[in-house]
């Protein structure tokens, strides 16, 4: 249910990118400092993430990364499914399923979990960066807890 670290530091840059649309190349070191992402992982990501459409990219000096497209154009989900790769996997699920229940075909926490992964995806689906970045803007929002 939860996004790995690497889809959580893939997140990060592309916001910190989002954060300097139209600005030009940003450096990775500028990335990692603003975002708290270890410098060793983050170039990795953002190959992956230049493969995967998300950025462009410019070797050497005055280098860097820049998306590829506006920030109101790429939505979580996107993001999420391309580094993670399905966003809510159920291993009873699938063709074949990846572990075989007994319960199969009478499991009360199989619909449960289907409307579970239904409301992540809806979620996902209906935030885009740009709707972060003007999230970013408004400020934080005080974190209420019971």
């Amino acid at each position: 249910m939860g996004v790995s670290l690497k889809c959580q530091y893939g997140l990060r840059a592309l916001f910190e990118l989002s954060r300097r649309w139209g600005e030009g190349l940003v450096r990775i070191p500028e990335i990692a400092e603003a975002q708290a992402i270890p410098l060793r992982f983050l170039e990795n990501i953002l190959n992956q993430l230049r493969q995967g459409g998300f950025v462009e990219s410019r070797r050497g000096k005055g280098g860097g990364f820049v998306l590829s497209r506006p920030p109101s154009t790429i939505s979580l989900a996107q993001i999420v499914t391309f580094i993670d790769g399905e966003i809510f996997n159920l291993d009873c699920e699938g063709d074949p399923p990846l572990h075989h229940c007994r319960l199969r075909g009478s499991c009360v926490f199989l619909p449960v979990w289907r409307e579970a992964r239904a409301a992540l995806q809806a979620v996902y689906e209906g935030k885009t960066l740009q709707d972060l970045l003007e999230a970013d803007l408004r400020g934080p929002q005080p974190d209420y807890c019971i």
